[in-house]
Formats: C-alpha cells, sequence, structure tokens
C-alpha cells in the first residue's frame, strides 16, 4: 500500500484539502472576544523527543512495510505454541519456563483461594487485606532463598522501586551493573542516592568503584542480577561477593529470571555458583516468569523485611496481592521444587538452541544457554525484518531495538522452556538462519528513509 493512502481511503493531499476547507469555514466564525483567556495554550504532557522517536519508528516500519511486532494478542496460553489472531505459531517470547501456566495443580490452586477469598482483599494488607495465603507464599519464598523471611508486593517492577528508593537515600550510593534493568534504575533515582554503575559482569570494575566511593559515602548499596534477561549470561557470584563484603557494602540480587532457570532445582544464581545464599543481603524476585503469576518479592533478615513490610511506600500504600495470584505462585513453587526434571529439561533445551545456534554461525553473544539466548544481528532495521519474516513464517520471536540495547547490537531475543521439543528448537534456528539471509540479500535506500522520516513519511513506500 502506498504512504499516500489512509486507513480511510483518503490520500494525504485528500485529507489536507478537506482539513483545509474545514479550518477556512472555522475562519470565517469570529472567536470570542474572551477566547484566549477560557482556551490557555496548554504543552503537552510526556517527552517530546521520545514522542518524535515513537513517530519515527512508526513510519520506518509503514515505509519499510514491517508489521508492529509490539502489543499482539494472544488467543491462549502461551507455551511452546501460541495462537494470535487465528495462527498458529511457534512461541519463543515467553517467561512461562517450566511450562507451569496453566497446569491444573496451579489453575485449581488459584480457584480455591477465588472461592474462599474472592479475586481482591480489597485494602492494603497493612489496615485489612492481609490472608493466610499471603503469609505461606512469602513462607515458602523465603525457605527457597535461605532466608528469615520475605514480603511480596504486586509488582517486580514497582518492588524495585519501593524497595531500593526505601532503603537508601542522600549520602549513600547505589552501585549497580551497567546492564541492570530499569526497576534497578528508576529506584536508584527515586532514591536520591550516588548512582554509579561498573561494567558489565566485571569484578575488577566493581571493586574500582568501591574503592572510590566507600571514605565518601555512608552506605553502599549494589544491585546485581542472576541473569541477565537480554543477553542471557550470568555473574560470579561468589566473586561479587567478596568484593562487596571487603567494601562493607550490601549486596542486592535480582533473580527475576534466574529462579526456576539456574541451579539443579531452579533455586537460582547461589545454586548454580555452589555459594553460601547468607553472602547476599538481599534477595530480589518476581512471581511473573517460572511461577507465572505477577508481582514482585524481597527476601531477606526478619528486620529487613518487617521495616519494608511496615513502611515502603509501594507496599504499605498498595493494595494487597491477589489470593489466585498469591495461590497460583505458591502452588507453582511447590510444583518446581517436587517435579526438579523441568529445569533439567529447560536447560537441556536452552543448550541444544545455543549449540545449533553456534553452529549456524549465528552470534548468541554471551548467553549461557539457560532460558535466554540472543541472536544478535546489530541493525534495527535488519533485525526488525527478520522478526517480521519469520512471524510470516509461523516462529514468534520479538527483535530488541536500541535504547533497551546499546546501538548497533539490535538482536532477537529467544526464551526457552521445558515445553519445546528437540525439533521445535531446531526448526527456531533453521528458520532464523534462512530470515536472516533472506534480508541481508535486501536492499534499503537509508538516505531515501532518512529523507522520507524527516518530511514526516511523505512519499512512495521504499522497496527492496
Amino acid at each position: 500500500m502506498s504512504l499516500r493512502e489512509s486507513a480511510f481511503g483518503l490520500s494525504q493531499d485528500m485529507k489536507a484539502q478537506l482539513l483545509d476547507r474545514l479550518a477556512k469555514r472555522r475562519g470565517n466564525r469570529p472567536e470570542p472576544a474572551d477566547a484566549v483567556t477560557r482556551r490557555p495554550v496548554r504543552a503537552q504532557l510526556g517527552d517530546a523527543q521520545v514522542r518524535e522517536d515513537l513517530r519515527r519508528i512508526r513510519e520506518a516500519g509503514r515505509i519499510l512495510a514491517i508489521d508492529n511486532p509490539f502489543f499482539r494478542s494472544h488467543d491462549g496460553i502461551a507455551e511452546a505454541e501460541t495462537t494470535i489472531n487465528g495462527r498458529r505459531l511457534l512461541n519463543l517470547v515467553s517467561y512461562n519456563y517450566l511450562g507451569l501456566n496453566g497446569d491444573p495443580r496451579v489453575a485449581a490452586a488459584a480457584k480455591a483461594a477465588i472461592d474462599r477469598y474472592g479475586t481482591s482483599v480489597s485494602a492494603s494488607r497493612l489496615v485489612s487485606g492481609e490472608r493466610p495465603v499471603h503469609r505461606e507464599l512469602e513462607a515458602a519464598l523465603a525457605a527457597l532463598h535461605g532466608t528469615e523471611d520475605c514480603v511480596t508486593m504486586v509488582s517486580g517492577h514497582a518492588t524495585n522501586v519501593t524497595a531500593i528508593g526505601h532503603l537508601v537515600g542522600q549520602g549513600d550510593a547505589v552501585v549497580h551493573d551497567a546492564l541492570s534493568h530499569n526497576s534497578i534504575i528508576q529506584g536508584a533515582l527515586l532514591s536520591g542516592a550516588q548512582r554509579v554503575q561498573f561494567a558489565h559482569n566485571d569484578v575488577a570494575a566493581l571493586d574500582r568503584v568501591l574503592q572510590s566511593l566507600r571514605s565518601r559515602v555512608r552506605r553502599v548499596l549494589v544491585a546485581i542480577e542472576g541473569h541477565y534477561s537480554m543477553d542471557g549470561d550470568v555473574p560470579d557470584l561468589r566473586a561479587m561477593i567478596d568484593v562487596v563484603h571487603r567494601h562493607g557494602a550490601h549486596l542486592m540480587v535480582d533473580e527475576a529470571h534466574s529462579l526456576g532457570v539456574l541451579g539443579a532445582t531452579g533455586r537460582g544464581i547461589a545454586e548454580h555458583c555452589g555459594v553460601d545464599a547468607s553472602g547476599v543481603d538481599i534477595w530480589m524476585g518476581t512471581l511473573s516468569k517460572t511461577l507465572c503469576a505477577c508481582g514482585g518479592y524481597i527476601a531477606g533478615s526478619r528486620d529487613l523485611v518487617e521495616y519494608l513490610r511496615c513502611s515502603a511506600p509501594g507496599f504499605v500504600y498498595s493494595v494487597g496481592m491477589s489470593p489466585p495470584v498469591a495461590a497460583a505462585a505458591t502452588a507453582a513453587l511447590a510444583v518446581m521444587q517436587s517435579e526438579p526434571w523441568r529445569v533439567a529439561r529447560l536447560n537441556a533445551n536452552a543448550a541444544l538452541f545455543l549449540r545449533e545456534a553456534r553452529a549456524a554461525g549465528l552470534n548468541t553473544g554471551s548467553s549461557i544457554g539457560a532460558a535466554i539466548v540472543p541472536v544478535i544481528i546489530g541493525s534495527s532495521i535488519r533485525v526488525s525484518r527478520v522478526a517480521d519474516l519469520l512471524f510470516r513464517r509461523g516462529v514468534n520471536v520479538q527483535p530488541i531495538l536500541h535504547p533497551a540495547v546499546p546501538e548497533g547490537s539490535a538482536r532477537l531475543r529467544f526464551f526457552l522452556s521445558s515445553l519445546h521439543t528437540e525439533e521445535q528448537i531446531r526448526r527456531a534456528v533453521s528458520e532464523t538462519v534462512a530470515a536472516i539471509g533472506e534480508v541481508e540479500r535486501m536492499k534499503v535506500d537509508l538516505v531515501g528513509l532518512v529523507a522520507q522520516l524527516a518530511n514526516g513519511g511523505a512519499g512512495e513506500a521504499i522497496s527492496d
């Protein structure tokens, strides 16, 4: 379709003429004398540059005939396969790592909680929203991490924001990995503490940062992740603990993508590295990945958890977790612990994908092959076209573009699960190789594309 055609069948020229006539018609009516007073000009809310970036992305997609890969609606449970708009596709975009979303035991626990408690606790837990299912889940998570206590919250992102923002403040410092999740960064910004990042997974760089900071600040909170979601790699936890303790700092580990993935039984990065979990001050995790629910948690000392439970704004001033969500997460955790074969199968599938991808010459970066394997392509245009071709061929995988990743490292991000078969994994790799090859043979007039974007997308679509 030509870019001159609109969704309503009007060309850009016709729309311009129509708007011009409407403007002239309105111009024939005199404005009231007090119009300026009654209709003050208001600046549009939000960041103007972000709006412009979004516009350019939309226009580039239209010019290059690439369908928008985001906000696609799935018609059911996203498992090894999924259905989108009536089409059955191989699914490699979901966090359903152990295949527990939709498991009859998990669903039954959620339904029983609805029957007993309803769908909401209808209040903050501090006042009248406390239910037994909350403490059951928190006790199970504390036992998993070997901590004294745990507190759960209704959002994983908000858990990091409110915990970090509440535990440190002015005069302190938050030191985080350069590839930390947005929630860690937002928590640091909220806290008012000095924020310093160190090179990704670089223990020596962390040591240097702490050496320069420690004497100038009151407290230091170091935040890292157990399994990095864009790269699929892991930190050297033992070395990190040693450095943090040597400088008298506190260590927080975000286990969002490592719970149920790392370690023989899915207990996370501590089990994976063979490290005593007590060396970590704060264990953070989410319920939306392996535990197929929604929310986040902080596990640690009884004193830490009680402090957050009684004073963290994101907990105190938020409604308590929905009972069926808490019950589902508790049931999923129990299944994970009783069926470690799920963890083994997940890791076997991810390792197979990694081997096949590398053997085919694909760039998988630093991934260890544990649930998350990126295929780094570089150009945002190329990776978007590859993802679009794969979707048309029945393989659902998301492109990750700048600024979510550094410029020049745009990628496809593959999420594996225990539900995938070897045939599906090999198909995903072979289809990716074929799609990359096809895109490499395409030609894009980048000068013309930039010119069209600068001109608001006017002009004919660029053909390959």
